[in-house]
Order: C-alpha cells, then structure tokens, then sequence
C-alpha cells in the first residue's frame, strides 16, 4: 500500500517545489515604464539608478483601487551579484 501512494507524494512535492521556486523568483527590469501588469503582492526590481549604491527600487503591488493595483515603491538592499 506504501508503494503506491509514495510515487504520487514525490509528483505532489515536485509540483509544490516548482510553483514555490516560480513564484520566489523576482524580476528586474532596467525601466519603471516596462512594469506593464502588477499584481498585488508581486514585487519587481527596477535598475534604474535612482537609488544609492547597493540598492535597488522594488515596486510592489499594494493594494486594490478603482483605478487597479497601486504601486509601493521603496530601496531595499540588492541581494546577489550585479
């Protein structure tokens, strides 16, 4: 009874393992203007140049208005080589 339940529960968690990985994954854009759809919760990494050095802006989707999905934005520390 084991074997059989032991290969759906590895198929199970690669399918999790890969929708996390999917969804910790960040992107970086050289433009605030390339940001195109936000979502809420989502965050972005914008390199512009408009913060100091070892920082970079992150635009995240905030919250829920009449007019779509407002904008945070803030420099936070780049993580990880340039």
């Amino acid at each position: 009874m084991i074997a059989i339940f032991l290969p759906r529960a590895l198929l199970l968690g690669a399918i999790a393992s890969l929708a996390l990985t999917a969804a910790a994954r960040a992107d970086i854009v050289g433009r605030e203007a390339d940001i195109t759809d936000l979502r809420l919760g989502q965050k972005i990494y914008v390199d512009d140049g408009s913060c100091p050095a070892g920082q970079i802006k992150e635009v995240a989707g905030l919250r829920l208005s009449a007019s779509g999905v407002e904008r945070s934005k803030k420099c936070v520390d780049r993580k990880g080589k340039r």
